[in-house]
């Protein structure tokens, strides 16, 4: 069985890159979801935004973690796939729900 380049799991962004560009777009989405979470931080449900920027940082630094402290590329770069994909969700989740009580 050949590798097909078409498949997601034979990406460069998950097979050769070395990390650092999943750093720098995590960078950008937690700069841009904290700058809104922090306008919705007053509205209601109370904690929500926060709670989800609190979140979200915490995702970001075990992105840092995971870039310096796992040694097999393949799985580094898949768990910080995995951890930029569950930035965006809390962020979406955290929009949604002040929204939805507005």
């Amino acid at each position: 069985m050949t590798d097909d380049p078409t498949r997601l799991r034979s990406q460069p962004s998950l097979t050769t890159s070395s990390g650092a560009i999943w750093l720098i777009v995590g960078g950008l989405f937690v700069v841009v979801a904290g700058v809104v979470l922090l306008f919705l931080a007053a509205l209601p449900p109370a904690g929500v935004a926060v709670g989800a920027l609190i979140a979200i940082l915490v995702l970001y630094a075990a992105m840092v973690v995971v870039r310096f402290a796992v040694r097999r590329q393949r799985l580094m770069l898949g768990i910080q796939a995995v951890l930029l994909l569950a930035i965006a969700a809390v962020s979406l989740g955290a929009v949604l729900v002040v929204a939805g009580t507005s």
